[in-house]
């Protein structure tokens, strides 16, 4: 363990502290968020489902899973910070606080929230000036591919399905990429629900009563089957399927709520509307 250098910050009590040195991230999009802020070396370990960029999982050590990482890991890292995201966290921030570790849980379910929290653990780690450029970078980048969009002759409906039994919709923030890159989601009423329970689609048939033209599969943690979808009743009626519109998005591209959906995600929703559109 290196030794930790003073870093002078001004708080609201005045005293001089010291910026979060050994960093373990528990999920993926923070870590890479330090990663593009040239803050890689405060992260002292990563989530194995960490894949931006590329170096982290040969530089960093994996601490676990989502939901089943290792505490005895986390502690043997000395971090002087855990940061995680989400309720499905809890039990696990819950331990680390318990075990005398300082917590931050992010909850960032759309598109604003994903550059509030780049630009939140930017100023907590000093770099708050790079973290806002960083935030603005992303946000043009997401409004020129709105703009893109406007100028398509059509708009395709779009299932996105994050979670095939339940069938469970997409969240938040990828129903609002899905508008971004030129489509319309077909459950957008469901997206605004940061619950997976209150995004689950019980009747398969209200999919097909929309008719979209493209379906989306992101199954987390598992490989999505476009087979498995065209074999559901009724669905060899529904356009994406008649006319071989549907696609997977890897869920590291998409669901990650972080630089990466804002990014690779969204060029990869807007190239398969220009594809449906006849024009990729």
């Amino acid at each position: 363990m290196s030794t930790a250098r003073p870093w002078p910050v001004r708080s609201a009590a005045g005293p001089a502290g010291r910026l979060p040195e050994r960093i373990v991230c528990l999920t993926p999009e923070t870590a890479e968020t330090l990663y593009l802020l040239g803050e890689e070396d405060r992260i002292a370990g990563i989530s194995g489902y960490t894949v931006r960029p590329a170096r982290a999982r040969k530089e960093k050590p994996r601490i676990g899973a989502f939901t089943t990482a290792r505490v005895d890991r986390i502690l043997a890292l000395e971090p002087d910070l855990v940061l995680g995201f989400s309720d499905l966290q809890a039990d696990l921030a819950g331990e680390l606080i318990r075990a005398g570790l300082p917590v931050l849980v992010f909850n960032q379910r759309s598109i604003g929230g994903i550059l509030n929290m780049m630009v939140t653990l930017g100023h907590l780690v000093g770099a708050g000036e790079r973290a806002n450029a960083l935030a603005a970078e992303l946000a043009a980048g997401v409004e020129r591919v709105r703009r893109a969009a406007r100028h398509l002759p059509r708009r395709p409906r779009v299932y996105f399905e994050e979670w095939p039994d339940p069938m469970i919709a997409g969240v938040r923030w990828v129903s609002q990429l899905i508008e971004a890159a030129g489509g319309e989601d077909c459950f957008a009423h469901l997206a605004v629900h940061a619950d997976a329970r209150r995004r689950i689609i019980t009747d398969p048939g209200a999919v097909a009563a929309r008719m979209p033209d493209i379906i989306i599969g992101s199954w987390c943690g598992r490989r999505f089957d476009p087979g498995e979808v065209a074999a559901r009743p009724g669905w060899h009626r529904i356009p994406a399927v008649r006319d071989g519109h549907v696609y997977e998005i890897k869920s590291a591209e998409i669901l990650q709520p972080g630089p990466g959906a804002l990014r690779e995600g969204l060029d990869r929703l807007h190239r398969i509307v220009l594809r449906w559109q006849g024009l990729h």
